[in-house]
């Protein structure tokens, strides 16, 4: 098994396989071996990965280089390819079982099952893992009592929002409409989210078989698949997924003799982060700008040509077919009171174990970025941890025990969102970090309404004078009441949510903010404008030799004498600290 999700490919998995089938054929055992191009193992950071079967061993940052070695040590003489194992970080440790490794341990794989584990541009592999079998007994039952098993299971929409996908299904299938649709939000926006795209990927027909079970229960004979054009790998597995269901007869006309009709189709989206919210999506799927409008009416009573129409999430779909061949009530034992399942989080940053996560609802982000995630990378200390995307609040060490819910999350600031999670160490700086998400959401207004439009700017600018020295107390004022202004004026939840970062980071990082207003001083260094290097002067043995290599010519000094930095010419570019062998220049 070769990773071929998004990551891998771009680190060489293509070339890696056909240099595997190559040494197949050269060896002859091309016909008893077989490669097989998989979707997303989840350990990204380790990739491209490879996973030999039956012995189950995983070899990680495999290059096309390393292919011989694999079939000659491996799979013709049975041996391990050592430097081929991954390393535990802090054990220090070579692992070649992937159950054992603690990326791992902790993780309970129910909407990315087959993720890594089957061929997702085969139909069969699919069916093979009881694909299609909960389509084939939900179109048995009467659809009262399908939903009702999708609202005991607890499930809760993965989107962000936690509205109870059972209850969202009943509501529209309650709905008079003589055409109903049901749509699949694949506009995954939020900066380094990747949780739907690698489940598309990866395993492409569990969104197709939970949208047909979906379109069953609601009474809609149309699904649409609304994913942004940036994802053309995923685009391209979906289109092959749909073609191969349409030719099993598991899409369109009379679907296993019930006399239900249902079919799928691909629209896709301009990548607009506003777009992730139904109503904005159902406006760009009818070829309409992609902006908010006010609910009521809700999707469910009047959404996609004004009919009743059904959004969920890719992740909610994928924990559909499960929850149907387990049933509601094993669903519903995973999890908290209030939060059941499993939740897939994208664990990005300054972290040792990047990559795609799924655990049970109520695990502690201590288990997440320390156990799971191997603790911060090289050596750092651990600062705080953004969840929810551009919509969410930072978390510091205070809170590394809360219980990953939606209600926990809410209560101290932050938001569970689809699924982001970006670790941060002590280099970062907060102001610079709200300011990162602000710029991001400002660019992504739709500019319908006034506070999101014209808000996000102002408080933008506040925060721009703040990072470059400029900043005043009143602007601190004003930066605070513009966050509380837009939360309660903006049109939509996105815009809403917009202040988030800054309003969390203003309350756990308070003196971060004063030391760049009223100090003039980013003790980071990530601001340049107040990254100021200096010169220790018990240190300096005056050898010149960071004067030598300024390039503003901002250092003065004879040779054997104390060195000076001119503060106003310095563009703290760092190269007098590169150049200094005596440790006598002070980084910021």
């Amino acid at each position: 098994m070769v990773c071929g999700g998004t990551g891998c490919i771009s680190s060489g998995a293509d070339t890696l396989i056909t240099e595997l089938e190559n040494i197949l054929v050269q060896k002859g055992y091309d016909k008893e071996v077989k490669v097989v191009k998989t979707g997303c193992f989840g350990f990204c950071g380790q990739g491209p990965i490879v996973k030999v079967h039956p012995d189950n061993v995983f070899y990680v940052q495999v290059q096309a280089s390393d292919a011989k070695d694999i079939i000659e040590e491996h799979v013709i003489k049975g041996r391990h390819v050592d430097r081929l194992l991954y390393v535990e970080p802090i054990e220090n440790l070579k692992m070649d079982l992937h159950r054992d490794m603690p990326f791992y341990k902790k993780q309970l794989r129910i909407a990315l099952r087959n993720c890594g584990m089957i061929d997702p541009e085969n139909i069969s592999e699919y069916i093979a893992f009881r694909g299609y079998e909960a389509l084939a007994n939900v179109l048995s039952m009467p659809r009262e009592d399908a939903v009702k098993v999708v609202k005991d299971s607890g499930l809760r929409g993965r989107g962000g929002g936690g509205f109870s996908t059972g209850m969202k299904w009943e509501l529209t299938m309650r709905s008079p409409g003589d055409q109903k649709y049901i749509i699949c939000n694949a506009d995954e926006g939020d900066p380094g989210a990747f949780m739907d795209r690698s489940i598309l990927e990866g395993d492409p027909h569990s969104v197709l078989e939970a949208m047909a079970i979906g379109g069953y229960i609601i009474g809609a004979t149309k699904g649409i698949i609304y994913i942004r054009a940036e994802y053309p790998l995923a685009i391209h597995r979906l289109e092959v997924a749909i073609g191969q269901a349409r030719e099993f007869g598991l899409l369109g006309k009379d679907l296993f003799g019930s006399g239900f009709d249902f079919d799928i189709e691909i629209k896709l989206g301009a990548g607009a982060f506003v777009c992730g919210e139904e109503t904005a999506l159902i406006h760009s799927v009818e070829g309409k700008r992609g902006e908010p409008t006010k609910k009521p009416p809700f999707p469910s009573e009047a959404g996609y040509l004004n009919k009743p129409t059904c959004v969920n999430n890719v992740e909610t779909y994928a924990n559909i077919a499960p929850i149907f061949l387990n049933g509601a009530e094993w669903f519903s034992s995973i999890g908290t009171e209030k939060s059941k399942g499993t939740k897939v989080f994208a664990l990005a940053g300054k972290v040792n174990n990047v990559g795609l996560v799924e655990v049970p609802m109520g695990t502690t982000l201590r288990e997440i970025i320390y156990e799971i995630g191997g603790g911060i990378q090289n050596g750092k200390a651990f600062k705080a941890v953004q969840t929810g995307g551009p919509s969410g609040g930072v978390i510091t060490t205070a809170d590394l025990d809360t219980p990953i819910d939606y209600d926990s999350l809410k209560a101290i600031g932050s938001m569970m969102g689809s699924g982001g999670m970006i670790v941060m160490d002590e280099d970062n700086c907060m102001v610079d970090i709200a300011k990162f998400y602000l710029d991001f959401t400002k660019d992504e207004s739709c500019g319908k309404c006034t506070p999101c439009r014209v808000g996000t700017k102002r408080m933008l600018e506040i925060l721009e004078r703040i990072t470059e020295g400029h900043g005043t107390a009143e602007d601190l004022d004003n930066l605070q009441a513009l966050a509380y202004m837009i939360k309660d004026s903006a049109l939509c939840g996105l815009g809403q949510t917009a202040p988030n970062p800054v309003l969390s980071t203003m309350k756990y990082f308070r003196e971060e903010y004063e030391n760049h207003v009223f100090n003039k001083r980013c003790a980071t260094g990530s601001c340049k404008a107040l990254a100021k290097y200096s010169i220790i002067a018990d240190k300096c043995i005056g050898c010149t030799a960071c004067a030598r290599v300024c390039p503003v010519n901002c250092i003065s000094g004879k040779v054997k004498e104390v060195h000076v930095i001119d503060q106003e010419k310095c563009i703290s570019c760092g190269a007098c600290f590169n150049a200094c062998k005596f440790s006598a220049v002070l980084k910021p």
